[in-house]
């Protein structure tokens, strides 16, 4: 295989040698198969394309400074997708099985894991979703469950921890207040890239969404949860429409390590003044800096009412979390909690 230039790679599909599937049929799981076609035959019917009824999650694997490969967390991943799958009504794989076909998954594309000095990663991309054909609105019960993976740069092909801004979305909601944004869903992105689109093409990097009962306090970002920095405080918001992201869930354990305090709560919008440091945070990225939010009546061209701004570098405290948490996923500092799963080639 030619040499890849990692760092001209951004967070994106590339090209690996293979995906693991098994299928779900009448109650009874088939054996995990891997296959070197990414194609995938689909009944026209299938509820996927017309109800869907597909939930998936997004983990990485580290090649570390010890040669030694590490997928973080999955045993969360497996939980969280185990959730989506309960909301949807719809059958699901077992953590075991979930980790087994993760680890199955990197050590069939083990020559696409990026080396350690790259600083990029193999993404892993498990989905599950509902096969058997139908009509009337109904959840699947058959259901394929797939894991792919691709080696992939920075979030947006961003370098790591540059900072970001982001718009406050008053006119567009992610999730209303009793829906299902607090599982991993497909449609839950559907429902947000409009205006997702919208900011982007405006400049910003990131869109903050609010309550949809009373945009009065914040949610989350659309790519990722919100946390702030506030003297010595970790706070992010605690709401059942939020996504119960892995990576938020480790930096609150990293900022106790560190003698931070924890607040999960609500958060109000007028308290963006207050904060030293704005990031949002996820399995992409980890962390990403946010320099600026901006509040306008609509994100269609309005004026700008008011900005809260956090500098154009990562804050000191955003910046020895982060720096923990990929120490801990690059093997360059101890793993004192046992979130890695160590991987060997097969």
């Amino acid at each position: 295989m030619a040499k890849i230039d990692y760092s001209q790679r951004s967070f994106s599909y590339y090209p690996t040698n293979a995906i693991i599937s098994a299928k779900c049929i009448d109650g009874v799981w088939t054996e995990p198969e891997l296959s070197d076609s990414f194609e995938l035959s689909l009944h026209c019917f299938a509820g996927v394309f017309h109800y869907a009824p597909s939930c998936f999650e997004g983990a990485k694997a580290f090649m570390g400074v010890d040669g030694k490969v590490r997928l973080f967390r999955p045993d969360e991943n497996a939980k969280r997708m185990i959730n989506s799958a309960k909301y949807l009504d719809m059958p699901y794989p077992s953590v075991e099985m979930f980790v087994d076909m993760c680890v199955k998954c990197i050590q069939a594309n083990w020559e696409h894991i990026p080396p350690y000095e790259s600083g990029a990663s193999l993404y892993l991309r498990p989905v599950l979703f509902g096969i058997n054909p139908g009509l009337g609105i109904k959840s699947s019960k058959d259901v394929m469950f797939v894991v792919m993976c691709s080696g992939v740069g920075t979030y947006s092909g961003a370098k790591s921890l540059s900072t970001g801004t982001a718009v406050l979305s008053r006119n567009y909601d992610r999730a209303a207040t009793h829906g299902s944004g607090g599982y991993k869903l497909g449609a839950n992105y559907a429902q947000s890239l409009h205006a997702y689109n919208i900011a982007h093409d405006a400049g910003y990097r990131e869109l903050l969404f609010l309550d949809s009962a009373t945009h009065t306090h914040i949610e989350e970002f659309g790519s990722s949860n919100f946390f702030a920095i506030k003297g010595d405080t970790y706070i992010t918001p605690d709401s059942s429409s939020v996504l119960p992201s892995i990576t938020n869930k480790s930096l609150r354990t990293v900022a106790k390590e560190f003698g931070l305090k924890v607040e999960r709560r609500m958060v109000m919008v007028d308290e963006l003044a207050t904060f030293d440091e704005v990031n949002s945070c996820g399995t992409a990225v980890v962390i990403t800096p946010i320099s600026r939010i901006d509040d306008k009546p609509t994100l269609e061209g309005s004026e700008i009412t008011r900005s809260f701004s956090y500098g154009e570098e990562c804050g000191e405290i955003s910046r020895k979390l982060y720096n923990r948490i990929i120490g801990i996923q690059k093997g360059l500092e101890e793993d004192t909690y046992g979130w890695c799963l160590f991987v060997e080639p097969k």
